[in-house]
């Protein structure tokens, strides 16, 4: 009936709280699952800590460190390809998430109940058990010039981000979303049979935006939305959040690792959705708006290394801007 997907690189601590919770929540009501976990080449032990804790687990050792979308597709197509048709549902769970008591139950049963659903996501809160912000519309190109730049801490009460980020509606509440944050999403198999896999031109990050996408269009060939699409598809989705359903999720901690890579990785991501969804000139527009805002954040770290403010994080956070902002300038950036 369910299987469970976590992709892993070098959080052998994390995933083994993980999987505890994973099987502590699936025991509050016998729900039986297979437990799939992709190892992307980690040098932390970590197939070792799998195969002798949780002997139930099936382990997939990669090889290489694929990323998120190729690692979760590598699981996918062993479960999609076998005689049965595979489990009803798959859910995709992020090695540094737990499951808090019942919350892996209730999201299964909720797609039990509704069966016009496709998708529903859990409620994140962070390790202190604030919530986290977890719940989009699809983003617009005034989102994406806005999001996650030094210009949203400028103006963090923008309406663009406020919308896309669904501050308008209460975190509380069962609701329809254009998508959810990828920590954990519930999917039904049939869905994904007619969406396809994820998309592996996304190393990390946006992936789950193209998805859920293709998933609530119902095609692995859906064409980019349109504004009047952008505007009611909340209307229509079959995606859901389920507050009542929590998981913590202890974010970043894999690209944490590798703090250049996780910045160039998510910026890389909003310029490949941004020209696959609004074409060249916005993606354009995007990678010249990204470049200056490092510039700024360089301009910014620069100074306050001057002035002798916590010298130490200045040179690290000006070295790994200058890193990401000489590889946003490649050729092959997008």
């Amino acid at each position: 009936m369910l299987a469970i997907i976590i992709v892993s690189w070098n959080v052998k601590e994390l995933l083994r709280r993980c999987l505890q919770a994973v099987y502590a929540s699936l025991a509050t009501t016998h729900l039986g699952a297979e437990i799939i976990v992709v190892d992307n080449k980690s040098d932390d032990n970590t197939p070792t800590m799998v195969r002798r804790e949780f002997p139930d687990v099936h382990l997939i050792e990669a090889g290489a460190n694929l990323g998120f979308a190729a690692g979760n597709n590598l699981a996918l197509r062993m479960l999609l390809s076998r005689p049965d048709g595979g489990p009803e549902f798959v859910l995709l769970l992020n090695p540094d998430t737990e499951p808090v008591a019942d919350a892996i139950p209730r999201l299964v049963a909720f797609l039990q109940t509704y069966p016009a659903a496709i998708a529903v996501g859990p409620q994140l809160r962070y390790s202190d058990h604030h919530v986290q912000s977890s719940r989009r519309r699809f983003p617009t190109p005034l989102t994406m010039i806005w999001e996650s730049t030094p210009w949203e801490r400028l103006w963090p009460s923008n309406p663009w981000v406020r919308f896309y980020h669904c501050a308008d509606r209460p975190d509380d509440r069962v609701q329809r979303v254009g998508w959810l944050v990828g920590a954990a999403l519930l999917v039904r198999t049939a869905a994904i049979r007619k969406a396809g896999l994820l998309d592996e031109r996304f190393f990390m990050y946006s992936e789950e935006v193209e998805w859920q996408w293709r998933l609530q269009q119902g095609s692995a060939i859906a064409p980019p939305p349109n504004r009047s699409q952008l505007e009611h598809v909340e209307v229509s989705s079959q995606i859901w959040y389920l507050p009542d359903a929590v998981i913590i999720h202890h974010e970043g901690k894999s690209s944490e690792q590798v703090l250049v890579g996780r910045h160039r990785h998510f910026q890389q991501s909003r310029l490949q959705l941004a020209r696959m969804w609004y074409g060249w000139s916005i993606a354009t527009l995007l990678h010249r708006l990204i470049c200056a805002g490092y510039q700024y954040e360089l301009i910014v770290e620069t100074l306050k290394l001057t002035l002798g403010h916590r010298p130490e994080l200045r040179r690290q956070r000006i070295e790994t801007y200058r890193q990401v902002l000489l590889a946003l300038t490649q050729t092959d950036t997008y």
